[in-house]
Order: C-alpha cells, then sequence, then structure tokens
C-alpha cells in the first residue's frame, strides 16, 4: 500500500456515519472537502459505518473528484438489508449504541464469498464508483461477536480471504487484509500459510494509551510478512483529542488520568496530543498510514498540524522516563 498512498495522513470516515451524533449533511461533505483540500488523497469507510451513511456521504462528496487521483478502502463482512430495525437496539458487542443515529438499515453479518461480492457491488453503488483500491474484512474479532468469534473468522478465512485474494490476482482491486479492533485475528491471519494479505487496518491498538501487544506481536509479524499497517483510531476514540471516549464508551477515570498526564508534558514542551499521537504511530517502520476520524472540517487542519510539528526531542524523553510509551517503541527521533 505505501507504495501507492501519496502521504502518510489518510481520512477515517467513520464519524460520517453519525458516530456519536446526528451530524448535518453539509457539515458532513465539508469535512471531506477539507481533508481534500489539506492534501489527504486516501479514504478510507465502510458499510458499518451508519449502515451505509458514511460511504454514501463519502461518494457525495468524492464525486467531483477524478478517481485517479485518489485511493479508496472499505470494508466486507456486514451487508445491508432494505428491512429496517432500531439502530439503537443493535447487539454490537463492546460496541453498543455506537451508530444509533445512523441510517436503520438491517446489518447482517456474512463473511461468505458470495456476502463479500454483494457487500462490494453495494459499496460501489453507494460510493458511486466503479472500482475499490483495497478491501478490508471487517471485525471477525472478540469486540463484536464475543466466544463466536473463531467461528466468524474460520467463515472469513474460506469466504472473504479468498474471494479477496482472487479479486486481487484478477487486478479488481491492488490488495485486501483486516480491519479489526483487536490484535488477534491479525495475528492467527499471519500464522496462515495460504494468506496472503497487503494491509491491515489496526484501529485503537497503537495508540499512546495502548499499544504494547501490537508493538510485540503484530508490528513484527507484519514486517515479516511484508503487510503494510493502517493505524485507525490514533486518538484512541476521541479521548487523546480533547473527547470523552475511550474504546467508543465513555472514558473510565484512571484514562482520563493518564490522558492528563501525557497532556501536561505536552503543554511543558509547547506542543499537542494529537501531534504526539500521529507522529508516535507513524514512527513505526510497519505502518504504512494514520487514519484518523473527523466530522467538522475544522478538525482536518488540526491534524494536518500536527502531522507537521516539531516535536522536541525531550518530550519523548519525559514519555519515556514517565513509562507513558513503551521502552522498545519506535520514536519520531532516536531517544537513547
Amino acid at each position: 500500500m505505501r507504495n501507492i498512498l501519496k502521504g502518510k495522513l489518510g481520512f477515517g470516515t467513520a464519524p460520517l456515519g453519525n458516530m456519536y451524533r446526528n451530524i448535518p449533511e453539509e457539515e458532513a461533505i465539508a469535512t471531506v472537502d477539507a481533508a481534500w483540500e489539506s492534501g489527504v488523497r486516501y479514504f478510507d469507510t465502510a458499510p458499518f459505518y451508519g449502515a451505509g451513511l458514511s460511504e454514501i456521504r463519502l461518494g457525495e462528496a468524492l464525486s467531483k473528484r477524478n478517481r485517479d487521483e485518489y485511493v479508496l478502502s472499505t470494508k466486507v463482512g456486514r451487508l445491508l438489508s432494505d428491512e429496517l430495525e432500531d439502530p439503537a437496539a443493535r447487539d454490537l458487542g463492546e460496541k453498543g449504541g455506537l451508530f444509533e443515529f445512523g441510517r436503520k438499515n438491517k446489518i447482517i453479518p456474512d463473511y461468505s464469498e458470495d456476502g463479500t461480492l454483494r457487500s462490494i457491488e453495494q459499496s460501489l453503488k453507494r460510493l458511486q464508483t466503479d472500482h475499490l483500491d483495497f478491501v478490508y474484512i471487517h471485525d471477525p474479532a472478540q469486540d463484536f461477536y464475543g466466544d463466536e468469534w473463531l467461528a466468524q473468522f474460520e467463515a472469513a478465512r474460506t469466504g472473504a480471504f479468498r474471494t479477496l485474494t482472487r479479486l486481487r490476482e484478477e487486478g479488481v482491486i491492488k490488495g485486501w487484509g483486516l480491519g479489526v479492533n483487536r490484535v488477534e485475528p491479525i495475528e492467527l491471519m499471519l500464522d496462515l500459510e495460504e494468506a496472503k494479505p497487503d494491509v491491515s487496518l489496526l484501529a485503537g491498538r497503537y495508540s499512546l494509551l495502548d499499544h504494547e501487544r501490537a508493538l510485540e506481536r503484530v508490528m513484527p509479524a507484519a514486517q515479516k510478512h511484508n503487510m503494510d499497517i493502517v493505524v485507525g483510531g490514533p486518538y484512541s476514540s476521541g479521548v487523546l483529542a480533547g473527547g470523552t471516549h475511550f474504546e467508543y464508551q465513555k472514558a473510565s477515570p484512571e484514562i482520563i488520568a493518564k490522558v492528563n498526564k501525557i497532556k501536561n508534558i505536552a503543554d511543558h514542551h509547547g506542543i499537542s496530543i494529537k501531534a504526539a499521537a500521529l507522529q508516535f504511530a507513524l514512527a513505526n517502520p510497519a505502518v504504512a498510514a494514520v487514519i484518523p476520524g473527523a466530522s467538522k472540517p475544522e478538525r482536518i487542519a488540526e491534524d494536518k498540524a500536527a502531522l507537521n510539528t516539531v516535536i522536541p526531542t525531550a518530550f519523548w524523553e519525559e514519555m519515556r522516563e514517565q513509562k507513558l510509551v513503551a521502552a522498545n517503541a519506535p520514536l519520531p527521533i532516536n531517544v537513547k
């Protein structure tokens, strides 16, 4: 993937599916436009985000752009039905109520070959495009399926894995992988002889607040297997960017306390936590891009400024001294 991207900062469009709040249409479109004007050329979405709302809004905003000028990824594993349901009543495992302000179309888990092909066909229509660049298999993991996650993973292995591999070989897509909030599915996938993923989207597991497990296992395995990592959720669902959510739920007092420690160090060195969060994620050699989400145009400018901030070496030294980053974590500078 890194050979195709025109920059390391992408745009994660989950918030455009009315995550947490009812976002006005014009605000959503203006946010995509702001990302484009800032130079962003990689956009990621999924049918799950607001039951197709994110894809519809992204497709509308990008319809006026040259398709050859940007990279687009979406996900498979969940089909949308014309049947309606109460979004607030969906069983989303640990992520209950995440898109309660989204569309009411019923969301049906389906990692089969037929489900994968149908999902791509639906997404192409919503996105108003004739092709996708990358496709992620969405959430065959514990946070959504609990004890049933391995059964869902196995369905994906025999369905979506093989289907997307064939589509890549046929030149329909450029690559595929997993799109998950947990490290174990990626570890399991990379242990399979038959799976040859190109890139995986790991959300929330390589951030300032949570990176040890990914650092020890996923990142080395990804490099060994020549699989790029895209880091999603670099702000840990918003708590590192002034929000109140961690892991898509209200942050605990312990998390808030840790964020305050980081903020105090950042304030002392005259930088934003956003700058530290983005640059920390990109410092790992396995990472090809980072895709923070946004639902307001002004947030895009903040992200770009954060990426371009010069962070003093002393900041990272203090973060290590306070044990707020792992001792072996790659940093934007050489800290001894």
